[in-house]
């Protein structure tokens, strides 16, 4: 083989990493700075290898073929360079190995012709199956560039399930266009690969034995001809050969939906005889250092007949793209009518593939018709917004034809374990203006992308595609489990406000499923229907992992959440939800099961059911249609009981535990989802299944490795030795004498059966789920990661510790031979500890005192149960709903009442788009109303909320306040502020007027001053304070923070609570200086602070408080308050949860702070102990009330907390004031509470007395 062969047949293998699918024919002319082209004098023959290159430790790489010789690489680094660019590792390739990795490659001389090695970044080299690699298709490869004409589109959006006709491909011969042939890919001629190339060499009527791309990509499997771009170039030995392939020329006319509707039949003279258009393309780069490129640029031009396919520019001599130089270029293709866009991108490939775009010219050489576009932009990964691809619309009558639309696209991965992946996701999107292209989707506001249960946000720039209908979504493969769960994409046009939501749930995995990992996916009518589609999956899919534990003869239990007790069935007939869990009215036996009807017999008096009798539960002799329940899972693995007679009917109880109507008067806390728990789960001998998730169990591997995404299948189940009350061992039914283990801090199923295999039984009642802690090593549990593998891990209240339990086969009671150890002692304190488990309790938003707040529930009320402090509130949501967390301030002369949260049992129904929310609230005495604030958290999908109007109507008086918003409630629109206040109005006048503040938060200078954290401030008055607003408006980065806060007018500022929420990966925060600015009156206020906010400094607060100096009066002292806190004796006092305190005084709060540095102890909240803290705060008068509470995070959360002794010293008086408690905050124990609001219980000076005493 020539020299010349060889240099043709390596630019078909650097082409073959291009992103496109189709060829048109590129003249390159002598304007411009074209040199020339060269012509090559071969004096001596040069020796060629070409070599296979792999991954380290990654079958999944399909491998890459180099041609070497040495005038391609000239030394071993160079070849490492160029290995570099095209092998993902970490750090570059820095090492290359024979396949079993025994010795190193060193030298060019060393590497042998048609041999395999294998690439990696340090010495360490990992062995690959490479017969497995070899095998491995790679589709995405021949779908990059994914084009709009490659089919006919329908005029709208097909349905996945619709027949579809065989595809046709249209097959060049190999370096000559002209001949060609159309070949449908029926089944019969897609058997195999090799098969269809048989096909192919009967059909061309010559040996075809490779495929490539129109551009030059070797096709190397059957299903990357399949997502091809519709028309492949047969070959035989030799190499490709440039040609002509204008895939526009041959195929069916496919116009732009949206442009035009009417598509021509087959053989209609106005499509077929369209003549191809030549065009010349004129390409400037800026001129300034390193604006050039190295990498292989492409261009697609859109037409209201058609778009082209991706034409790549190159020349003969491989000079191109310099540094202000003019590129001009002659291409033809097919007539795509009058142009209205383009797309121009490159393969990111050479030495220095950024590339800085001046300016681009297109003239039709056969109407004169010229076109600019102003470009002045990086295509480049390391600069701008990091793409390499951009779309441009072209000028008509000076004004663009299409806006340039950045459109959000949120991809949500699975939550099953492994769901998450690290290969390279792409994403082209249709519709009826075009596509966008294939766009790798790089850059999300997330850390990494594409981990299980996250959805990632990325921003996808192209010309305006009219109504978007399907999306095609992929990734390449690459890297050590690479398989995808994709759960759905919402797309958004920013231009209309439209969402589109694209279902998928479904493995994009060539081991799971139907192993492809490209999708085309259509749009469905509005997102609502999609979120509503997901949940009624989710349900189906809950319903089927439940299902078990209504099998006739089971006994269950129904625990209550809002009760903290159980379902249990009086022998009066009488029903309650307070119940213990050793309670026996609290046990029912399953009778009668027909799909999700069933009949729950009392298993302590069986003459009696759970029944539902007009509306309410009660009990019930005999088999009757009320005691039949239908039983309704939530996604939440909480149940409705529903009447199966009367359908909507349900089993509701109120916070006391009692009987309630659902439309009972009062709306007062009602709770109708109940968790069930079966009895017998760990009965010994039995086999079980620990599931991960709806789909998804613990499963001991071939290697002895446990995981946690194995199926619900025989592999999985695992049989249950119990040791003891509360303690079993667990041995694999497929691999016996394996058990699960936790050994020194590992976590596998290599067990024999010993100490190390012992695990307590810690159960949650929360889900119905379960945590295994190592009897040997306490405080390990078995855990999961990300990818699914078992480890040992410390308790958290994450998932990952938790597992669902589904019996296969019951065990038996008292087995023979149980030892009675002191293990049994073990178990019983397990029990105790089981009994104050709980899940974090939901925080309180803001530092206001709160007045008797009530829980809130959608308004249906009757007239019997009004009372003076009733009042609906009514929010009518504008253009743009959301689905955050809504919160309510109500002001009165006399008080205030909040944060109330405006919820229900479904987020989704609330705040939508033009449609009003009705709530029945209950705010206190707090006197005239003057003003209300409402806000949102931004914890959904869509953080902005377009505010109408808020109406307050007094349930008894029937007065009403109306408040006219007609705000946008955004942190990245308008004034930038979540939250908005509302002044009542006498006379067309607000009570108190608008006052707007100029804040500026400056950073010291000390090194690493900065804060990742969220800053949060709070300005306090005469009248109130502005609630915590979040600082997020700045001109700079970091180093100094800006913001406006708008609110009624709140009187004379008196102090400032300025902190951050200690969140990111560096909160620690050096504040130099607060200035607030009066706007309307010019006051300014300069409030230095010199101080650190951070848990690890100083006090360890993250807040401050800093008092407003006036000339007029002397400012308020800063007062560091002691508190003492005594935790009683009782057992299972302790706690290892976050505490937080708010002490509230006649002069305000001092806002909720974490009492995290005890002075007295290094661990804090232990039994018996008293911890001392201080806090500073501007003076608050004298104490009226503290707030105490916590978290409930960790294992055994609950805490009795026996008093609290607050001291404080100002200039003129002290005070020592006692809150006595003496009551768990913990929610399964005493009345489920984890926040405790305390009054004083004396007061007197400091010296006079001691704190209380413990018993």
């Amino acid at each position: 083989m020539s020299y010349a062969t060889r240099e043709v047949n390596k630019v078909s293998t650097n082409m073959s990493e291009t992103p496109s699918t189709s060829f048109s024919t590129i003249h390159r002319t002598s304007e411009g700075q074209v040199p020339s082209r060269r012509h090559l004098s071969i004096t001596h023959p040069v020796v060629a290898k070409r070599i296979s290159f792999y991954k380290s430790g990654d079958p999944q790489f399909g491998g890459v073929r180099v041609v070497i010789n040495p005038r391609s690489f000239k030394t071993f680094d160079a070849l490492l360079d160029n290995l570099s660019r095209k092998v993902p590792l970490p750090f570059g390739v820095r090492n290359i190995s024979t396949p079993r990795g025994r010795h190193n490659i060193t030298r060019l001389e060393e590497l042998e012709d048609g041999e395999s090695y294998l690439c990696s970044h340090g010495r360490k080299v990992q062995p690959v199956d490479l017969d497995r690699a070899r095998r491995r298709p790679r589709p995405w490869l021949s779908s990059l560039a994914i084009s709009a004409h490659a089919s006919r589109h329908p005029t709208v959006a097909a349905a996945p399930s619709m027949p579809c006709a065989p595809r046709r491909l249209l097959v060049f011969r190999n370096g000559d266009p002209k001949t060609r042939r159309t070949v449908l890919l029926t089944r019969r001629v897609t058997q195999s690969f090799e098969a269809f190339l048989q096909h192919l060499t009967v059909v061309m009527q010559r040996p075809v034995t490779k495929l490539y791309a129109t551009d030059g990509r070797k096709v190397p499997s059957l299903q990357a001809v399949i997502l091809s771009s519709g028309a492949v170039v047969a070959a035989g030995k030799e190499p490709f050969k440039p040609g002509n392939y204008d895939v526009q020329k041959y195929l069916l006319p496919a116009r732009l939906p949206g442009i035009s509707h009417r598509v021509h039949r087959k053989g209609n003279a106005r499509s077929e005889n369209r003549k191809s258009v030549n065009w010349k393309i004129s390409i400037i780069t800026s001129d300034f250092p390193n604006a050039g490129t190295s990498s292989q640029i492409y261009i697609v031009l859109y037409g209201h007949h058609r778009s082209s396919a991706p034409i790549y520019l190159y020349g003969t001599d491989g000079v191109r793209f310099q540094d202000g130089h003019e590129d001009i270029f002659t291409i033809t293709v097919g007539d795509i009518g009058v142009p209205f866009k383009i797309r121009i991108g490159h393969t990111n490939s050479g030495h220095a593939p950024s590339w800085h775009c001046k300016e681009i010219q297109l003239q039709n050489m056969n109407c004169g018709k010229q076109f600019y576009i102003p470009v002045q932009r990086w295509l480049a990964r390391d600069k701008d917004d990091g793409e390499i691809c951009r779309e441009f619309p072209l000028l008509s009558k000076g004004q663009w034809v299409l806006p340039v639309t950045t459109y959000e696209v949120y991809v949500a991965t699975g939550e099953l374990w492994n769901a998450g992946t690290v290969a390279n996701v792409y994403i082209s999107v249709y519709g009826k203006k075009g596509d966008s292209g294939s766009r790798q989707l790089l850059r999300s506001k997330s850390s990494f992308n594409f981990l299980r249960g996250q959805t990632d946000s990325f921003l996808l720039e192209a010309v305006h595609l009219g109504n978007l209908y399907k999306i095609v979504i992929g990734h390449d493969g690459l890297g050590p489990g690479n398989g995808w769960f994709l759960d759905d994409v919402v797309v958004k046009d920013p231009t209309t406000n439209h969402e589109y939501a694209f279902f998928c749930h479904r493995w994009l995995d060539q081991g799971e499923g139907d192993g492809k990992i490209v999708r085309e996916i259509y749009a469905r009518d509005n997102s609502i229907f999609s979120a509503r589609q997901k949940l009624e999956l989710k349900s189906k899919e809950t319903w089927a992992a439940e299902s078990w534990k209504f099998t006739k003869g089971n006994t269950l239990q129904f625990y209550n959440r809002l009760t903290g007790g159980f379902v249990r069935l009086h022998p009066d007939g009488t029903v309650d939800a307070i119940g213990e869990k050793t309670d026996k009215y609290g046990l029912f036996d399953v009778i009668f099961n027909k799909g999700n009807i069933c009949i729950f017999r009392s298993h302590e008096m069986r003459h009696l059911s759970l029944a539902l009798d007009n509306g309410f539960v009660t009990g019930m002799a005999g088999r009757g249609t009320p005691t039949e329940l239908r039983v309704i899972y939530q996604h939440s693995r909480c149940a409705l009981l529903e009447s199966a007679l009367v359908p909507g009917h349900t089993l509701v109880f109120d916070r006391q535990g009692r009987r309630a109507e659902e439309s009972a008067a009062g709306y007062a806390d009602l709770s109708k989802e109940f968790v069930i728990l079966v009895k017998g789960v760990f009965l010994n001998s039995a086999v079980i299944l620990l599931a991960t998730s709806l789909c998804q169990a613990l499963c001991l591997q071939s290697d002895g490795t446990c995981t946690g995404a194995g199926n619900q299948s025989e592999k999985s189940y695992w049989k249950v030795h119990k040791i003891s009350s509360g303690i079993c061992m667990f041995e694999s039914t497929k691999n016996t004498q394996m058990y699960l283990r936790i050994k020194d801090g590992l976590c596998d199923g290599t067990g024999t059966g010993d100490a190390d295999c012992h695990f307590k039984i810690k159960k949650n009642l929360e889900n119905a789920s379960i945590s295994l802690e190592s009897v040997k090593s306490p405080g390990l549990f078995v855990g999961l990661q990300p990818d699914g593998k078992a480890k040992a891990v410390v308790y958290t209240k994450e998932e990952n510790v938790c597992f669902y339990p589904q019996v296969i086969q019951f065990g038996r009671e008292n087995p023979m031979g149980m030892s009675a150890t002191p293990i049994q002692r073990e178990g019983q304190i397990q029990k105790s500890e089981n009994q104050k488990k709980m899940l974090p309790a939901s925080e309180v938003r803001g530092p206001l005192p709160t007045s008797a707040t009530k829980e809130i529930l959608h308004s249906q009320t009757s007239e019997t149960l009004l009372s003076e402090n009733e009042w609906k509130v009514s929010v009518l949501t504008g253009d743009t709903g959301t689905q955050a967390s809504v919160t309510l301030w109500i002001y009165g002369d006399e008080g205030v009442t909040g944060p109330i949260s405006l919820s229900k049992d479904s987020p989704e129904q609330l705040f939508l788009p033009r449609h009003k929310a009705e709530f029945q609230v209950e705010i206190g005495s707090i006197g005239e109303i003057y003003k209300i604030r409402i806000g949102h958290d931004g914890s959904s999908r869509q953080p902005e909320w377009s505010l109408q109007r808020v109406t307050m109507q007094h349930m008894k008086s029937k007065k009403v306040l109306d408040f006219v918003a007609d705000v946008w409630l955004s942190q990245i629109q308008a004034d930038g502020d979540s939250v908005c206040e509302l002044p009542v109005m006498k006379e067309g006048q607000p009570i108190f007027p608008l006052v707007k503040y100029q804040v500026e938060v400056y950073t010291g200078q000390l090194k690493q001053a900065e804060t990742e954290s969220e800053v949060s401030l709070c300005l306090y008055g005469e009248r109130g304070d502005s609630g915590l607003r979040l600082l997020h408006k700045s001109n700079m980065p970091v180093r100094f923070r800006r913001g406006q806060i708008n609110l009624q007018d709140i009187g004379e500022i008196y102090k400032i609570r300025i902190g951050h929420d200690n969140s990111g990966k560096d909160p620690s925060w050096y504040l130099e200086e607060v200035r607030l600015e009066n706007i309307a009156t010019s006051e300014v206020f300069c409030l230095p602070v010199d101080s650190w906010l951070a848990e690890d400094e100083n006090e360890g607060d993250t807040w401050r408080e800093i008092p407003i100096v006036r000339t007029s009066a002397a400012p308020l002292p800063v007062v560091v308050y002691e508190i003492h806190i005594y935790t009683g004796r009782k057992p299972g006092a302790e706690t290892d949860c976050n505490v937080f305190i708010n002490l509230i005084g006649t002069r305000g709060d001092s806002g909720k702070r974490r009492l995290h540095q005890s002075k007295s102890n290094k661990a804090r909240f232990q039994c018996g102990q008293v911890d001392i803290f201080s806090i500073k705060a501007v003076s608050l008068g004298k104490l009226k009330t503290v707030v105490i509470s916590h978290d409930g995070t960790g294992p055994g959360n609950g805490w009795f907390l026996e008093s609290i002794v607050v001291k404080s010293e100002e200039e003129e008086s002290s005070q020592e004031v006692l809150f006595l408690c003496n009551r768990w905050l913990d929610e399964y124990q005493d009345d489920g509470k984890t926040e405790r609001e305390l009054i004083p219980e004396r007061r007197h000076s400091a010296g006079g007395g001691s704190g209380p005493t413990t018993c």
